[in-house]
């Protein structure tokens, strides 16, 4: 098999890469395949995902640029193994970038995979031919974090030919959700977003969504597999929050993240605040062969003079019927009833009453009105 050329900084790196890998194939290391939460133990040292470090300076590492792979020098022998390499630009900081921490992407979240202080580093113990998904931060000596790269995919190879390892079972990942549409429930009070959903060969069992901190990718919260959008309360209204999701399936294979989406914080819909009540309904009635008498007093509740009205209310039983009435200018429409100010009792002062009625048929049974409001607001009985 004919090797290919790699850029010069892997040739200075070369030797050292090969003796990494030389001795992680005599002896791979064990990397851990999942974890108990989102921020479990790492495989590599045992740390969760990156936290809010340091009281130190007030400036932060920039966050590490460019990430691209670097096809690693090939092994010199034993038993091949799936490799990734890294690169990525420099961080800067007003006091010094002491070094990098590397985070591949499990099913339960991100786990850290490495540390190193150079911009370029091998992961090994990985399968062949199989996508990994990684996110770089850097840090200062005065133990602040950098915020997050943007994730990272690439596929683990040997060397620099890509040879798949055969898998048992469900190794298809679903593929990666796509259609990313920021604010699309734009009632609910916090960040939403809504997604074209993925597809598997076996099925989707479900959705990881992370979203950015200041040090990290943090997993906000999970979705069903059948899901097309995801919400998150308790945020600040009004600021920004970059999400991504990634499809997983029951076997544990992680589709590629999705791009990424950036959402403003909703206030949500204000919530309905009724009106107060202003006013009481006082109602009785008497009835006669074939119909039925009824008078309504109104009282005015509130706090300043009512200057015209009307009062608006239900007969439940399709055969009552208003025939004449007083004090009001009356009408009836199926089974709503409303009654309107006359000239001379438009005015209601604060804590006063007027008494106004009718005279109506009834064919069947006779309940009192419901739903009495005056003027748009509701009233209240007694």
């Amino acid at each position: 098999m004919s090797r290919l050329s790699w850029p010069a900084a892997w040739t200075a790196a070369g030797a050292v890469a090969a003796a990494l890998l030389a001795a992680n194939i005599a002896a791979p290391p064990v990397l851990a395949t999942s974890v108990t939460t989102a921020y479990a133990a790492s495989a590599s040292a045992g740390e969760p995902s990156p936290q809010p470090t340091g009281t130190g300076s007030a400036g932060t590492p920039t966050t590490p640029g460019e990430v691209r792979a670097c096809p690693p020098p090939l092994p010199t022998g034993g038993t091949p193994q799936g490799v990734v390499g890294l690169c990525w630009t420099a961080s800067t900081d007003d006091v010094g970038v002491t070094g990098y921490d590397v985070y591949r992407l499990t099913p339960d979240g991100f786990v850290k995979a490495t540390s190193t202080t150079s911009t370029i580093t091998v992961i090994t113990g990985l399968t062949i031919g199989r996508t990994y998904t990684f996110s770089i931060v850097a840090k200062d000596a005065d133990g602040n974090t950098s915020p997050p790269t943007a994730p990272f995919s690439t596929t683990a190879v040997t060397g620099m030919s890509v040879s798949p390892s055969p898998g048992t079972g469900d190794t298809t990942p679903p593929t990666k959700p796509a259609g990313m549409q920021a604010n699309c429930l734009p009632d609910f009070r916090g960040t939403s977003f809504c997604w074209t959903p993925s597809t598997d060969d076996v099925g989707v069992t479900g959705y990881d969504v992370y979203r950015r901190t200041d040090t990290g990718w943090t997993r906000a919260g999970t979705a069903s597999g059948t899901a097309r959008y995801f919400t998150e309360g308790n945020l600040v209204t009004g600021q920004s929050y970059v999400y991504f999701v990634v499809a997983k399936d029951a076997a544990g294979n992680l589709s590629l993240p999705s791009d990424l989406v950036t959402t403003v914080a909703s206030g949500g819909f204000p919530p309905y605040t009724p009106p107060p009540v202003s006013c009481r309904i006082k109602y009785d009635w008497w009835p006669w062969g074939g119909g039925f008498t009824a008078t309504v007093t109104i009282t005015n509740l509130g706090q300043t003079a009512m200057n015209g009205w009307t009062l608006r209310f239900v007969l439940p039983d399709a055969g009552q019927k208003i025939t004449s009435g007083w004090s009001a200018t009356w009408s009836q429409s199926g089974k709503d009833v409303t009654a309107a100010n006359t000239p001379w009792n438009a005015v209601i002062q604060p804590g006063a009453s007027l008494q106004i009625g009718f005279t109506g048929t009834s064919t069947g049974a006779n309940p009192e009105p419901t739903g009495f409001t005056l003027n748009g607001g509701a009233c209240i009985r007694g």
